[in-house]
């Protein structure tokens, strides 16, 4: 095990591609920052502050990670060159970390009380792939079973923590989605590929995994800001009928499908999963389920038991966890308050409750992560519109929180299930997978060949 390597650096310089430079201004190794200059920083460093920063980055198994506290000291366990550097400007902002770092890493970030020299990116990979081999599942289950009961989704509670989310504005969403706002995971089918073009692939991958035919309808649990309805009901020539509790969102899908002239098509409404009435040939379900509560699951379950035909047939596109860990408490807060991601098991509750069959389950995890890199490189692109738009620090919060979701797909803590179910007996709808990768061969009519109208952006072309 390598020993701490304790340096004065005032600043860690870093190439233009993120990387820390070779010759840093100052590397002579001092006695922990007890000079003038270091008092005058922000103080000692004591060493009991010291030793546990030191045995946190001995937890994450010596990673090429550097450390700089508020007096220019710098400490580090790995004498490779280091990815990133992480800048604590006060001596309360160490203390919360080191008692809280779920919380107080993203607290800091967004105060700008910590900083990232270096590739935020890389720095999330190694906490999260220590995070995805170290064996926590049984204390995680247990979090998660505390953590459930504080957030009990009643309608009420729904709607609130569904408009702090999607209510933020159209304008904002609009500068780092797709040409149709699709905020849920793209399917990439080919190299290279946009993300408009990934997006109409998911929404297609969809429809024929549903095997729509011309004429059935369909339930949208979610809605979004209406491109999976409209894209159905558009491609397929199905009547669809989309709940949502985001009135932002219906307010722009409802003026969408107006201009699109697809209102006889098309029918949003302003519901809750659990008011869902009528009967219908498929039930989907985009993203949304990662705001019903684990407690909720049979609801859920019920919900698509009573809206489904005889021989109907679901898709539940959800994000997922591996095992029953606990939401992290800075996401719950600022990201998606009430939010919860099920395990395998726990998913399987909706399908046990209505006695449904499942007839197809798929991780698309890699494809979230390739979303989110394209959605992380659109925000920062418009981070100067966002910036005017909120603040600072509002940057900061979604920039963490995007890339952290790249990373945690990638590394595998998250990942993106498309399950497909029945009633039964589970014919199956197809013999093979094969015709999951042909182009739908419904048969339209002429009025729903017509392309997308082009809607207007505010954000620079790309």
């Amino acid at each position: 095990m390598s020993s701490p390597i304790v340096r004065r650096w005032r600043k860690v310089d870093f190439d233009d591609d993120g990387a820390p430079s070779r010759t840093p201004p100052s590397t002579e190794d001092t006695p922990h920052g007890d000079t003038p200059a270091a008092s005058r920083a922000g103080g000692r460093v004591f060493s009991a502050e010291r030793k546990m920063l030191v045995r946190l980055l001995h937890e994450l198994d010596n990673p090429p990670i550097q450390i700089s506290l508020f007096n220019g000291e710098v400490i580090s366990t790995n004498d490779e060159r280091p990815v990133a550097c992480v800048v604590i400007h006060d001596r309360a902002t160490l203390w919360k970390l080191l008692v809280d770092p779920n919380f107080q890493f993203g607290e800091g970030y967004a105060d700008g009380r910590i900083e990232v020299d270096g590739s935020l990116a890389a720095l999330l990979e190694i906490v999260y792939r220590k995070m995805s081999t170290s064996g926590c599942a049984i204390d995680g289950a247990r979090a998660a079973v505390n953590w459930l009961g504080r957030h009990a989704h009643s309608l009420s509670g729904s709607r609130k923590a569904i408009r702090q989310h999607y209510d933020l504005s159209n304008e904002f969403y609009r500068l780092w989605l797709d040409r149709q706002m699709v905020y849920s995971c793209a399917y990439f089918t080919q190299e290279p590929m946009s993300l408009d073009a990934a997006q109409e692939a998911k929404l297609d991958y969809v429809g024929v995994k549903l095997d729509l035919r011309p004429g059935e309808t369909v339930l949208d649990i979610g809605g979004g800001w209406g491109a999976t309805a409209l894209h159905l009901a558009r491609r397929f020539g199905v009547r669809v009928t989309a709940l949502n509790i985001s009135r932002e969102q219906l307010d722009f899908s409802r003026h969408r499908a107006e201009a699109e002239g697809m209102t006889d098509r098309v029918d949003f409404v302003e519901a809750d999963y659990r008011e869902a009435t009528g009967q219908f040939d498929a039930i989907v379900s985009l993203g949304m389920l990662e705001h019903v509560g684990a407690r909720q699951y049979d609801q859920f379950g019920r919900t698509c038991d009573r809206c489904l035909k005889a021989h109907g047939r679901g898709l539940i596109q959800t994000i997922g966890q591996n095992v029953p860990e606990a939401t992290n408490p800075w996401i719950d807060k600022y990201i998606f308050p009430g939010g919860y991601l099920p395990s395998p098991t726990q998913l399987m509750t909706i399908f046990e409750t209505g006695r449904f069959s499942v007839l197809d389950v798929e991780n698309l995890g890699w494809h979230y992560a390739r979303t989110l890199a394209h959605w992380l490189a659109r925000f920062n692109y418009a981070e100067q519109e966002v910036a005017g738009m909120f603040d600072a620090w509002f940057v900061r919060l979604w920039r963490l929180y995007l890339t952290g979701s790249m990373v945690a797909f990638s590394t595998g803590v998250l990942q993106l299930f498309q399950v497909v179910f029945s009633r039964p007996p589970a014919a199956p709808i197809r013999w093979t997978r094969a015709g999951l990768y042909r182009e739908p061969t419904a048969t339209l009519p002429p009025w729903a060949r017509r392309e997308i109208p082009a809607e207007p952006s505010k954000v620079r072309p790309r």
